[in-house]
């Protein structure tokens, strides 16, 4: 047991000279963020060969004269895994004026620079409040007001920390997609049902192709007096719900985990009811004469689409997609009059969307009413940046080239709704068509502005609605894991998260009567065959979430692939993931994972080191279909993981591995090391570091060594597997007095080893060595 350590200030906490914070810079961590908070525990790691490593004696003494010279209170919480220590440093009861009177940050610093003026503190950092946070790359990310700004916005950004809306389909029943890089993986089949050839203007009616044709017309050909070209709305609607997000490029779109079934019903002059409603029913899974069921039924159908009338037939469409579990959301009608003289927007079930302008107000289009169900930003273009800004073609009539723009409408206002329906369905895929209007309606939040008529419960608020789903704001935990499989034996790897939380238990089942509460378990299987395991995860605030995915062993030996050797007949139900492995040697390039063939949609996942997650990989292409293909460059000695799974359900996809072998061995070159190689005369001053050098070392290697030696003064090695090392980050650092220090692996795993050289005082002449047993 460690006592706490306490003593009235004997030496004050005044401003920090910035040279103390110079010299330290590399041991502590004054980056980080020190004044919103009052920093009150200490990560300290003490180096490998200090006392007060291995002595609580020692240990104790350090904490106490960080106390006497902080004036702080110093005790001992626990020691972390890694073999830091976790400290807590508060004030101390008598503590004068002078605490009061310096700042956090000074408070914070001035501790951190007590803790390293010890030499045998290898680095020192405040144990912060790490969350998980996504802030959008994308280029015109701060155009998208409607996104995040907190008078007309819909409150996204840190809605995006609970769900992006993975796994779920939604459908955009409207002109068709036409091809964007920032939609690309984004959509999944669909169907082109405009039944009149001259108006789909592709030949043929109704086929599998929903490219958007394009929907201009000339003066009089649609029965008005003008001409206009063509709207690529589909195009646009879909940006606005699943667009790729922090991809560096164009927008951000609100469930862009999601993946769109692209329904095309609009073309020259607009669509007809009776293709729309066979839309309708067909994205939803129900079946439609003369048409192949939809693989992809989606959860959420989006209709930025209307006209004046009753509701009509689209009554039963929208009630058979309601009984088959589907949120539909329908733009309200752009006619600045009461929505209950449109349809399909006027329909018993729908979530009736009204659009709002960047300050808040009803837009001057938008259609009102006591049967809205809510607003959503729809913007208006009289400024054009107060518009919507998403994905768009440039072409006026045909498709052109890919492009960006702002458009108003309440037509842009349901697809903000239909994401938010499918960031909820991601947490929570139970929820029924009015569960997931409730908890909408309940969470909207007022409109600032002005509203004539009736915009129902208010501007959708993403971040409150998602938070609901957890109950009392809290965000239910997302179940989640990988496996590999080596025989009848399944090691599973949980990957769970709680972004507000922590996750308290697990719970698997296997699918065999077996079971298990750990983290990562292990399983043999008494008998080969696929099996559905089951992962239950419950959080700390008790809200659970269930993973299911079908596991298959064999009593072969495991899923391994051989070099150029493809494995046929792969097959799964949507969710399902299969793994194989795949040992590539040293030297060797042109690494290529396919997958091909066969019906449904499957994805390939390929990752180094270990399993791929669905949030985890190197490589994801991402594509509809089974036609998806890794290139690994360079190519890193050891195993590659590689998993295939059914975005939808699958069969007959074949999965080859290759690889063409290195041409006589390991050449050092510049930063690169061979097996017995070294590198003489490295120098560098205080503070400093050599160049990183890299190893390839093959499976089955053992006996690895990393060794400096010679030359003057005082360097130290670092060595770290897959990634540089760092002052606080490695795999070996033995950080010895003087230049001779040594990095043994007995049994190394395959892959790269990077080596780093630091100058702790300045040194000259070192001699670098490294070698294994092949």
């Amino acid at each position: 047991m460690f006592a706490m350590i306490g003593f009235s200030a004997t030496s004050a906490i005044a401003a920090n000279p910035s040279a103390d914070i110079q010299a330290y810079a590399d041991r502590a961590n004054f980056t980080a963020d020190l004044s919103s908070r009052e920093i009150t525990r200490y990560i300290v790691t003490y180096a490998a060969n200090a006392a007060e490593r291995s002595s609580s004696v020692a240990l104790q003494a350090d904490l106490a004269r960080v106390a006497r010279e902080t004036g702080m209170k110093v005790a001992h919480v626990r020691t972390l895994a890694t073999g830091a220590e976790l400290l807590s440093v508060t004030p101390a009861a008598a503590r004068g004026s002078m605490l009061a009177a310096s700042s956090r940050e000074a408070r914070a610093q001035a501790v951190m620079i007590a803790f390293a003026k010890n030499p045998a503190v290898a680095y020192v950092e405040p144990d912060r409040i790490m969350q998980v946070a996504l802030s959008p790359n994308d280029t015109y990310y701060s155009n998208q007001w409607d996104l995040f700004e907190s008078t007309g916005g819909m409150n996204q950004t840190s809605a995006w920390d609970i769900s992006t809306g993975s796994g779920v389909r939604v459908a955009v029943i409207d002109t068709g997609i036409t091809p964007h890089s920032d939609l690309s993986g984004q959509t999944v089949g669909g169907y082109d049902f405009i039944s009149t050839s001259a108006d789909a203007r592709d030949g043929n009616g109704r086929d599998s192709n929903p490219n958007d044709e394009g929907d201009w017309f000339g003066t009089n050909e649609c029965g008005v007096p003008y001409s206009s070209n063509s709207s690529w709305h589909g195009t646009h609607v879909t940006g606005t719900i699943a667009a790729l997000t922090s991809n560096a490029k164009g927008v951000a779109g609100i469930a862009y985990g999601a993946k769109v079934v692209p329904v095309r019903v609009l073309g020259k002059c607009g669509g007809s009811v009776s293709d729309i409603v066979d839309g309708i029913v067909w994205a939803s899974g129900g079946s439609v004469s003369g048409v192949p069921s939809n693989p992809n039924p989606a959860r959420v159908i989006n209709m930025s689409l209307g006209g004046s009338g009753a509701c009509g037939s689209f009554q039963a469409a929208v009630n058979t997609a309601r009984s088959n579990g589907t949120v539909v959301v329908v733009a309200a009608g752009n006619s600045n009059a009461n929505v209950s003289g449109f349809s399909p927007a006027n329909c018993s079930g729908v979530i009736a969307v009204a659009a709002t302008d960047r300050q808040g107000n009803r837009a001057s289009y938008s259609n009102y009413g006591s049967t809205i169900t809510l607003s959503a930003p729809g913007g208006e273009t009289a400024t054009q940046t107060n518009g919507i800004l998403s994905t768009l073609n440039n072409g006026t009539t045909t498709q052109g080239s890919e492009g960006y723009a702002y458009y108003q409408g309440t037509s842009m206002a349901a697809p903000h709704v239909a994401g938010l329906a499918a960031l909820m369905l991601a947490i929570n895929s139970s929820l029924s068509p009015d569960q997931v209007r409730d908890a909408m309606t309940s969470n909207a939040r007022a409109l600032p502005g002005s509203c004539s008529g009736g915009c129902g419960a208010g501007i959708i608020d993403s971040l409150a609605t998602l938070q609901s789903l957890g109950g009392g704001g809290n965000a239910a935990p997302v179940a989640n894991f990988s496996f590999t499989t080596s025989g009848l034996t399944a090691n599973f790897s949980d990957s769970s998260s709680d972004s507000d939380g922590s996750i308290v238990s697990r719970s698997w089942n296997f699918g065999d009567g077996g079971s298990s509460s750990s983290t990562n378990p292990s399983h043999t299987y008494s008998s080969a065959g696929t099996y559905s395991v089951q992962l239950t995860v419950t959080d700390n605030d008790g809200a659970t979430n269930t993973r299911t995915s079908s596991v298959t062993v064999s009593s072969s030996g495991g899923n391994v692939l051989q070099n150029g050797v493809a494995v046929t007949g792969l097959s799964g139900s949507t969710g399902d993931t299969v793994v194989y492995t795949m040992s590539v040697p040293a030297g060797a390039s042109n690494l290529s994972f396919q997958i091909a063939g066969g019906s449904g949609d499957a994805d390939l996942y390929v990752r180094f080191g270990s399993a791929p997650t669905t949030s985890t990989y190197d490589c994801r292409p991402y594509l509809s279909g089974n036609n998806e293909t890794c290139d690994i460059s360079p190519a890193q000695a050891g195993t590659y993981y590689v998993m295939v799974r059914a975005y939808a359900t699958y069969s007959g996809v074949s999965l080859t591995g290759s690889y063409t072998t290195g041409g006589g061995g390991c050449t050092p070159s510049g930063t690169t090391l061979c097996n017995g190689s070294s590198v003489s005369g490295l120098s560098a001053s205080r503070n400093n570091w050599t160049s990183t050098y890299t190893l390839d070392v093959p499976a089955g290697a053992s006996n690895l060594s990393f060794s400096i030696a010679g030359g003057s003064g005082d360097a130290d090695l670092y060595v770290r597997f897959g990634s540089a090392p760092t002052t606080s980050s490695y795999s070996c650092r033995p950080y010895l007095n003087g230049n001779n220090e040594t990095c043994t692996f007995s049994a190394p795993t395959a892959g790269r080893y990077y080596v780093r050289i630091r100058a702790y005082s300045t040194f000259s002449g070192v001699t670098l060595s490294t070698s294994f047993t092949p």
